[in-house]
């Protein structure tokens, strides 16, 4: 559990680049995050046969996979469409929960201002790579009528 949700869209690094899973990658990509709790990287490398693929300074740990690729581990919400985040911390609001406005998401971090969509390609970019490299690439097909 953390003391504060970690409640945003934040910068993220590779730290693996010769995995498929994160093949065109930029060298700073954003992903978002909305969560309480943690993955720790030291009980991570407790496992062997696991590696971070993934980290951000702000947000942890995002991406971990087992070397042959056939365990992912996402920790990060690539898959957020743009308004989620205000539904989010709209519904928070409302309920009188203790909410911050989600790190850069608003524009000027406003929440009357629109949202800016940073992570959209590099979500595609995960969900491609990983179902052509470690789904289509590997899955055994018998062309015989």
């Amino acid at each position: 559990p953390l003391k504060q949700k970690v409640f945003g869209v934040f910068p993220h690094r590779v730290i693996n680049r010769k995995s498929p899973l994160t093949r065109g990658f930029d060298e700073t990509f954003f992903v978002p995050h909305s969560r309480h709790t943690a993955v720790k990287a030291a009980d991570i490398k407790k496992v062997k046969d696991l590696e971070i693929l993934v980290t951000s300074k702000q947000a942890g740990i995002h991406i971990v996979s087992s070397k042959n690729g056939s365990r992912v581990f996402v920790m990060g919400h690539s898959e957020y469409d743009p308004y989620t985040f205000q539904k989010e911390y709209e519904r928070d609001l409302k309920k009188g929960l203790p909410i911050k406005i989600p790190g850069n998401y608003f524009l000027n971090n406003n929440p009357s201002q629109p949202p800016v969509v940073s992570w959209r390609s590099h979500g595609f970019l995960l969900y491609f790579n990983w179902l052509n490299y470690f789904v289509y690439q590997t899955t055994p097909y018998n062309w015989v009528d």
